[in-house]
């Protein structure tokens, strides 16, 4: 049985390596992937167009837009003459106008009754409460700066600190998603076509009818991948930590363990799905048909604390959520001890639940 394993593993790795576009697939896709998904991703709030009509006195106004353009959340639309600050927000030129009283919001603020309107363009419900908060902060600013006058004391002082990402910086959570995300998208893929192309080839009645066990040929199709996963491992994670300056605060081995337990996982999953399908264009949908699922359910996109009861239940029979947990609790915290061997648990019984399954459904196509 050895021998003869041996020899599907030579086969198979041969076959997937031998296409040098499939070499790039595997091992230089990924990192120009994570280079693109890294830097494109973001939740910062940033280059915002703000347009604002200032008189010539008004000073606090004037004040107010010089800080927000400042610190790059905002950049000053232009004003011409004739313009009106709804067509601006309509038009796409402007994605918040200030709009002071008649006079100017200075002249206001001296006789004591003040009201300065924020236009908000709110497509985008994140971008429009950023920029919300963004122009209050400033705006208190420059009023205890130009007109020294101190907001009242709160009778409870923070002491605030940031632990695990003080700097608060969007890469740190975020390329650990993406990492698990790629990781996903190679393994179900690929292993997912792996039957489903000796169908198409024709060579699958010959595999079957061979002297081998259903279990050689379902180790044979999946091993290969497996490996090669987790040879993508350590290419990800250098380009996240060198690349992006993600800290590793914990220990290889821990990252080495989820892996190995996630690329199991999906593998296994991919394996499920080569079973079911009768091509490589039906593996092909029905691996992207978990995959958007997976992904929305994982918390890369989406707080999971956000989500309705049920949702929350299904991200337990997620992969991806707990590989995407696992990873930012060993990289950004350190890695608990429990908190790895749960998730890395959760990962092994569903792989067992899979393979189960592919080891089920592979009989009954050979009957």
């Amino acid at each position: 049985m050895m021998q003869t394993l041996r020899a599907f593993l030579a086969k198979e790795f041969r076959q997937a390596l031998r296409d040098p576009r499939m070499r790039m697939l595997l091992f230089v896709a990924p990192m120009i992937q994570l280079t693109i998904f890294g830097l494109a991703i973001s939740t910062d709030i940033k280059n915002v167009d703000l347009w604002a009509r200032i008189d010539t006195n008004d000073t606090v106004l004037r004040h107010i837009v010089e800080r927000s353009v400042v610190n790059d959340w905002f950049i000053e639309v232009p004003v011409k003459t004739g313009d009106r600050p709804y067509a601006q927000l309509r038009s796409g030129r402007a994605d918040a106008v200030l709009i002071p009283p008649p006079g100017g919001l200075t002249r206001e603020m001296g006789r004591g009754d003040a009201q300065l309107q924020l236009l908000i363009n709110a497509t985008n419900v994140l971008e429009a409460q950023a920029v919300e908060q963004y122009i209050r902060a400033i705006t208190m600013r420059v009023i205890e700066d130009d007109l020294h006058v101190k907001r009242p004391p709160f009778p409870i002082q923070f002491n605030t600190r940031v632990l695990y990402n003080p700097s608060l910086e969007t890469s740190f959570f975020m390329v650990p998603g993406v990492m698990a995300m790629l990781l996903s998208i190679t393994t179900i893929i690929l292993t997912s076509m792996s039957i489903t192309r000796e169908k198409e080839l024709g060579t699958f009645e010959m595999l079957v009818s061979a002297p081998v066990s259903a279990s050689v040929v379902i180790l044979g199709k999946t091993i290969p991948y497996f490996v090669l996963a987790m040879v993508q491992v350590p290419l990800i994670l250098g380009v996240a930590v060198f690349g992006f300056g993600v800290p590793l605060r914990g220990s290889i081995l821990e990252i080495f363990v989820a892996s190995v337990a996630f690329a199991a996982t999906t593998v296994a999953v991919g394996t499920a799905i080569s079973t079911v399908a009768n091509n490589q264009q039906q593996s092909t949908m029905a691996g992207f048909l978990f995959l958007f699922p997976a992904i929305l359910l994982s918390g890369l996109m989406f707080p999971i604390e956000n989500m309705p009861e049920i949702m929350k239940w299904a991200s337990y029979i997620d992969p991806l959520m707990h590989y995407l947990a696992l990873l930012r609790n060993i990289m950004l915290k350190g890695g608990d001890t429990s908190f790895v061997l749960t998730h890395s648990l959760y990962l092994v019984v569903m792989a067992i639940f899979a393979v189960i399954f592919a080891f089920r459904r592979f009989h009954t196509t050979l009957q």
